[in-house]
């Protein structure tokens, strides 16, 4: 469960970021995960709430923004959305195409207090 391992690095980084500012209390930690990041989303919540324990972010609110893909055909330019990393283009049936989102994972926000 590679989840466990993102949500330590999550706690790690949202953790410093408040310690330099010097925030009593993270309140929320917004995240940008994409769908074809290869996480699982329920278990990334649960290793978040086992990860916070006993650190500065114990009461903080995740709030994980799920990032639908978006591809771009190289052959006509058209913006899609993908059946999957290697579907063609719904406009000229290309398979040459460029993944612009959708395997994003990055720390948005965080609201500190």
């Amino acid at each position: 469960m590679h989840e466990l391992s993102i949500a330590l690095s999550i706690i790690d980084i949202a953790s410093k970021q408040a310690s330099e500012a010097r925030a009593k209390q993270v309140k929320e930690v917004e995240l940008d995960i994409g769908t074809l990041a290869g996480i699982e989303f329920e278990s990334l919540e649960f290793a978040l709430s086992v990860a916070v324990k006993d650190t500065l972010l114990e009461d903080t609110h995740f709030r994980i923004n799920r990032i639908d893909p978006q591809s771009e055909c190289l052959a006509c330019h058209h913006i899609y959305t993908p059946n999957g990393i290697f579907g063609s283009c719904p406009e000229c049936q290309e398979f040459n195409n460029r993944l612009l989102r959708g395997k994003e994972l990055q720390i948005k926000s965080l609201l500190i207090e």
